[in-house]
C-alpha cells in the first residue's frame, strides 16, 4: 500500500479510575471554576460520585503538557462521561469514541482523538466475542469482563486502515465469589480471545500494523511472566513500548500497592503497550515513559508511601507515554 504521507503520533495510555462525570443539568464552564468539590458532586445525583473536581484539573493538566493525539482511557464512566471530560477539561480539542461495554461497574475503554489530526476514525467494539470460558463448564461462553475496543484508523478509505488500535482491561483480581482465585483463569481465556481477535484482524487486514493496549491486570511483561500471558510471546512478535525502549524494571510501574502500616509499597507494571513488528523500528524510544503526576509547583510528587498519598492522586495508575515517527498514512 502506498502512502499518502507520513506523520508523528503522540499517545497516551490511562486507567483513569472511575472517570465520571455526569450532570443533572450541564453548568457553564465559568461556574466550575468557582465549585468547591461539595457543590461539585450536587451538580449529579447519580449513583456515581463524580470524579473529584481537583484530581480532574490535575488530569487536565498532565494531558495538555503532553498535547497526545490520541489518548486510550479504561474506566471510563460511559460517553457522557468522556463527551464532559473533554468539553470541560481538554478545551474540546478531541473527539470521543466510546461503546459501552460489558461492566458491572460501568466501567467502559474509550478513546480521545485530536481534532487536529489529518485522517478519520471508526469504532468497533468487540463485547460479544465469546471468550471460550464459563465456571460451569455447561453453561455458554462468557464475554469479555468489559470490552475489546476497536479503533480503525484510515484517510481515503475506511476498509484500508493504516492503523488499527486495540484496547482492553482484563478481569481483575477480585473474586467475590470465591470462584477464580485472583481472576486468573478469566483473565487467561480474556487473554486468548484477544489474540483470536487481531489474528482474525491480521488475516482481513495484512498490511495493517497494530496496537494492543491497556491495563492487563498482571505481569504481561517479557520479564517473569504471569503464567495466564505466556501466550503472547509464543504466538505473537508483539513488543512492549517498554521493552523496545530497554527501560529499566523499576521505571515501567504503573501502578502502586501500598503495604498497611505505610512506608512500604509495592510497584508493578499492569499497564501495556503492545506494538505490531511493523511499529517496531517506529518507536521513539526516548520519549517512552511513565508520566508522573505534579504537584501545584509543577514538581513531580513522590511514589504514594500511605494509602492517603494514594488516595489523593489523579488515579491509582500512572499513565504511560509513547511516540511513533513516520506513521505510513494512506
Amino acid at each position: 500500500m502506498k502512502a499518502l504521507l507520513e506523520q508523528d503520533l503522540k499517545f497516551l495510555l490511562l486507567n483513569a479510575e472511575n472517570l465520571f462525570l455526569l450532570f443533572d443539568q450541564k453548568p457553564s464552564a465559568e461556574d466550575l471554576d468557582k465549585l468547591d468539590e461539595n457543590q461539585w458532586q450536587k451538580l449529579s445525583t447519580s449513583l456515581y460520585d463524580n470524579k473529584p473536581l481537583h484530581k480532574l484539573k490535575e488530569l487536565k493538566s498532565l494531558i495538555l503538557a503532553q498535547k497526545p493525539d490520541i489518548i486510550m482511557l479504561c474506566e471510563v464512566g460511559g460517553v457522557e462521561s468522556l463527551n464532559n471530560f473533554n468539553e470541560y477539561f481538554l478545551d474540546q480539542q478531541y473527539s470521543a469514541a466510546l461503546i459501552e461495554g460489558n461492566s458491572d461497574r460501568h466501567i467502559d475503554v474509550g478513546f480521545l482523538v485530536s481534532k487536529k489530526l489529518s485522517f478519520y476514525f471508526d469504532l468497533q467494539s468487540n463485547k460479544n466475542w465469546p471468550i471460550q470460558f464459563n465456571y460451569d463448564p455447561q453453561g455458554p461462553s462468557l464475554k469479555f469482563s468489559r470490552d475489546v475496543a476497536e479503533l480503525r484508523l484510515f484517510s481515503a478509505n475506511r476498509d484500508q486502515p493504516f492503523l488499527i488500535l486495540l484496547l482492553t482491561h482484563l478481569k481483575s483480581h477480585l473474586d467475590p465469589e470465591r470462584v477464580d482465585a485472583q481472576g486468573q483463569k478469566r483473565r487467561t481465556a480474556e487473554l486468548k480471545a484477544l489474540l483470536e481477535i487481531q489474528k482474525e484482524l491480521r488475516k482481513n487486514y495484512p498490511q495493517t500494523p497494530f496496537i494492543v493496549a491497556g491495563d492487563f491486570n498482571g505481569n504481561a511483561s517479557r520479564h517473569m511472566t504471569d503464567p495466564e500471558f505466556v501466550d503472547l510471546y509464543t504466538e505473537t512478535e508483539w513488543e512492549d513500548v517498554f521493552e523496545l525502549s530497554k527501560i529499566k524494571s523499576e521505571l515501567r510501574w504503573t501502578f502502586y500497592q501500598v503495604r498497611s502500616g505505610g512506608g512500604r509499597q509495592d510497584g508493578k507494571q499492569l499497564d501495556y503497550v503492545f506494538l505490531s513488528p511493523e511499529l517496531h523500528s517506529l518507536l521513539k524510544t526516548d520519549t517512552c515513559r511513565v508520566l508522573r503526576y505534579k504537584d501545584e509547583y509543577g514538581f513531580d510528587k513522590d511514589w504514594p508511601l500511605t494509602l492517603d498519598a494514594k488516595l489523593q492522586l489523579p488515579s491509582d495508575h500512572y499513565p504511560v507515554f509513547f511516540e511513533l515517527e513516520k506513521v505510513k498514512i494512506w
